[in-house]
């Protein structure tokens, strides 16, 4: 097997957590490149890639197949124009873009050049989003109404140095987080029709955007469901992740699949047990049909970034479908333009076709 010969744009949290871990692990792949602008981190763990010191540098290597975007948002256009100018299929880290025109230029290119081009929506393969989807497609709630996904998180201070934080380089917790939610609300319920956004700083002296809910309206696969996307950084206590209910029965789940949470602790992908939630923070299904009461936990899929490399491999190597190609993503994109202009207008905003 000709392994995919891999260069990371970047060493920082998301190299070191989101990719390389992945990359490593996975026969398929070599960790070829790192760039590290003036550092070496990456030489204890991942000694044989060689360390570039600019994305120009990491572009211009002849055996890269393969380059991962994953500086920051703004910086993801023009990083990734360059990669497919020079030959390279490319991932890019979400959000794929900050604007759609920017984005649709980028599938043109790649389909101009028959390169692939995918961003990395690696939170499809969340362990709870998982099982929401399980629960959906066996039907266990009759005809679902309302569908909730939270993403709780708690900073009551603005993190010094982080330009997440600025707003300098993107960032914004609309374009982080939002990219993620809606996508998965997309990927079970479809484009919505129109979307109404509250996007806020709460948080005092923040720079960027730290809360939204934002409503989906009219999904085009099932456009009687009642769609809202939260997140923020002041819920102290978190809320469920996931609230979801129907005619016959609703699922309520709370916590985070731990995928992130034992990268950050040096685990890597393969260990035992990898993405397997414990019993305690399984969802809880509560169903009422035909006279019959179910009130149960309901067992956790395995979470499994590893799935969206595995994915890449199999559509660079057997031409298989990209579960994450950047033209199906782009919608997120649109969405997320749509939401900001609700908010700033206060008003329902229809989805361009």
């Amino acid at each position: 097997m000709e392994k995919i010969k891999t260069g990371l744009a970047a060493f920082g949290m998301s190299g070191q957590i989101f990719h390389a871990p992945f990359i490593s692990t996975n026969p398929a792949f070599c960790l070829t490149a790192i760039t590290e602008r003036s550092k070496e981190l990456s030489k204890e763990r991942y000694p044989s890639a060689r360390i570039v010191r600019s994305f120009d540098e990491l572009v211009a290597l002849d055996e890269l197949e393969l380059v991962v975007i994953n500086t920051p948002d703004s910086t993801h256009y023009d990083y990734a124009r360059k990669a497919l100018e020079a030959g390279k299929n490319v991932i890019v880290e979400k959000p794929f873009t900050t604007t759609v025109e920017q984005g649709q230029e980028l599938v043109d290119l790649a389909r101009s050049k028959g390169l692939a081009i995918s961003v990395y929506q690696n939170r499809r393969w969340d362990s709870d989003f998982l099982t929401v989807r399980e629960i959906l497609d066996k039907g266990l709630l009759g005809r679902l109404v309302e569908f909730e996904s939270t993403y709780p998180r708690y900073r009551n201070f603005i993190k010094p140095g982080t330009w997440k934080e600025t707003g300098e380089l993107g960032g914004g917790l609309t374009y982080n987080l939002g990219a993620h939610v809606i996508d998965q609300a997309v990927q079970l319920f479809g484009m919505p029709e129109a979307v109404f956004a509250d996007i806020d700083i709460i948080r005092t002296g923040g720079k960027v955007d730290d809360y939204f809910v934002i409503h989906l309206l009219r999904p085009s696969k099932a456009p009687h469901v009642k769609v809202t996307l939260k997140s923020s950084y002041l819920m102290c206590e978190p809320e469920p992740r996931f609230v979801l209910h129907g005619t016959e029965g609703s699922f309520v789940k709370y916590g985070l699949d731990r995928q992130e949470a034992d990268l950050n602790e040096g685990l890597m992908p393969g260990s035992p047990g990898w993405g397997v939630e414990d019993e305690s923070i399984w969802g809880l299904l509560h169903t009422e049909k035909d006279g019959n009461v179910v009130r149960r936990k309901y067992p956790s899929h395995a979470g499994n970034y590893g799935g969206f490399y595995d994915n890449i491999y199999r559509h660079l190597r057997h031409g298989e479908p990209l579960l994450t190609d950047a033209a199906g993503v782009l919608p997120v994109i649109r969405l997320i333009e749509a939401a900001y202009d609700s908010s700033k207008m206060g008003k329902v905003v229809k989805i361009r076709k």
